[in-house]
């Protein structure tokens, strides 16, 4: 199927080979197509990925985020299907699944671009908008269908799409889909395609459960791993800030307007982090938007169609949604929570550093969160430096040099004039009147208190008194059962307690 290819330049200068798309035996439409997008020498992963994939056997392609992984597959997969015959109705020849809304977008405009010399047809379908119009796109049948796991099993469960005449099937961001919980979906949706399909899976790393997919739905896949001269993590500059988590948000807003007209993207660990600080920051006269889970797709593609334009030069965002985000000149990146798992940490400092760019990642440190940076450090194989925090906001986080002491979070902050753990209990301390010891003659209530009312002591709080002004009789079984605890005789001094 591939066309004859010329053996690759060597460059002497860079100690690599050095091709162009022109050697890699796409056709003369797709050529054209890319020398409009002034696109001429493929990266790494494309250079090795498409030869692969035009010889129609099953690819695994191993590469970090930001590499060129979709024109990786989407070239080829063009180039496959451009002179065949169009889709039946209701079906699709090409499948590419991704995990979010946002890369799926980002998959069907470079599809579309790429192909913009061909007679092919794609479509996009993702939750959080109305199937309606993915079921009309899809009745007269689409050669490229882009997807979220989720919303297809949806459009298969209603039968507006079959599968059965799939001929390619690419599993994008793999590692993501994995994370997410999609894999269950996954491996039912391989299931309905056809034997005879290629499949390509492209990750940016591979967990055991990744693998074992592989193992199970690729046949005798030929696996392409491409580490560049340098990693994101070696393209971006990495900063540190030890802060305490009330001064993240003061820290932010002065890092910002420190780097005003620059494009910024902020992640966050949550939902509800990432609208808290958009508004915190349009508080304080900074334009930014959130994008996540919970955000409509229009919500979401406004928010990404400022940010891109310019209008709005903020974007918080949560690591999910954050997957497929590819805007140019995203100068700063800011982790204001540390992720749980270290990986996530590349993930997101590649949203800067694009195809070969430099770029900066400042990281807020809370005393809670320095077990993660330490996981990212050991992970990274280096220090991150550290950084003071803007003048105004700092507050030293690093006070406590050996890190003894106990993490502060909204459960756990100390209430004021709170007894420092392990101190002693002043003499003369005791309980609050109301309590049990401050009754009085016949188990009333001292001071007055009438029976059932509350005590003076919010922790001991008195059960409603029946009728006869009696304790209630559940009570009075859980104190049989549990054994009698009242004073003895010569304890109390009560003589209604001595009958007992």
């Amino acid at each position: 199927m591939a066309a004859h290819r010329r053996s690759p330049t060597y460059c002497p200068k860079f100690e690599s080979y050095i091709m162009l798309f022109s050697e890699l035996g796409l056709s003369k439409a797709l050529l054209d197509t890319l020398e409009g997008l002034h696109l001429t020498k493929p990266t790494p992963i494309q250079m090795q990925a498409i030869p692969l994939v035009l010889e129609g056997g099953d690819v695994i392609g191993l590469a970090q985020t930001g590499t060129g992984k979709t024109a990786a597959f989407s070239l080829p997969i063009l180039h496959r299907l451009a002179p065949g015959k169009k889709a039946a109705p209701k079906k699709a020849r090409a499948l590419i699944l991704a995990p979010t809304r946002e890369l799926s977008a980002q998959i069907a405009r470079s599809v579309k671009d790429y192909g913009r010399r061909l007679h092919l047809t794609s479509t996009v379908v993702v939750g959080g908008v109305s199937i309606r119009p993915q079921i009309k796109a899809l009745a007269s049948g689409v050669d490229i269908l882009i997807a979220t796991p989720g919303r297809l099993m949806d459009l298969i469960e209603q039968r507006a799409v079959s599968l059965n005449e799939i001929e390619v099937v690419v599993l994008d961001e793999a590692d993501q889909m994995l994370d997410i919980g999609f894999m269950p979906a996954i491996k039912r949706i391989l299931a309905m395609t056809p034997n005879t399909r290629q499949t390509l899976l492209f990750s940016a790393t591979m967990p055991k459960e990744i693998r074992e997919l592989s193992s199970r739905h690729l046949k005798n896949p030929k696996e392409v791993s491409v580490i560049p001269a340098k990693k994101t993590a070696d393209r971006v500059e990495h900063t540190v800030m030890h802060i305490q988590t009330p001064q993240k948000m003061g820290a932010l807003a002065s890092l910002i307007r420190d780097r005003k007209g620059e494009r910024v993207i902020v992640f966050t660990r949550t939902k509800r982090g990432a609208d808290k600080a958009a508004k915190r920051l349009e508080a304080d006269g900074i334009s930014a938007a959130a994008i996540h889970g919970n955000k409509s797709q229009g919500q979401r593609e406004r928010a990404l169609a400022g940010f891109r334009a310019g209008t709005v030069p903020v974007l918080i965002a949560t690591d999910i949604a954050a997957r497929g985000i590819d805007v140019p000149g995203v100068s700063l990146v800011v982790n204001y929570e540390l992720p749980n798992v270290p990986e996530v940490y590349v993930h997101r400092i590649g949203r800067t550093a694009r195809a070969g760019a430099e770029g900066t990642a400042v990281t807020f440190c809370a005393p809670d969160e320095r077990s993660l940076l330490r996981d990212i450090e050991k992970m990274l194989k280096t220090e991150i430096p550290v950084e003071k925090a803007p003048e105004g906001t700092y507050v030293d986080a690093l006070a406590d040099p050996d890190g003894d002491f106990a993490p502060l979070n909204r459960t756990q902050r100390p209430r004021q004039g709170a007894r420092p753990q392990g101190a002693a209990k002043p003499q003369g301390q005791g309980r609050k009147p109301g309590g049990r010891q401050a009754q009085g003659q016949g188990g009333k209530p001292a001071n007055g208190q009438q029976a059932g009312k509350p005590g003076a002591n919010r922790h001991q709080p008195a059960a409603a008194a029946n009728q006869n002004g009696d304790q209630p009789a559940a009570k009075s079984r859980r104190r049989r059962r549990s054994g009698d605890r009242r004073p003895r005789p010569e304890q109390g001094g009560n003589k209604a307690v001595a009958q007992g």
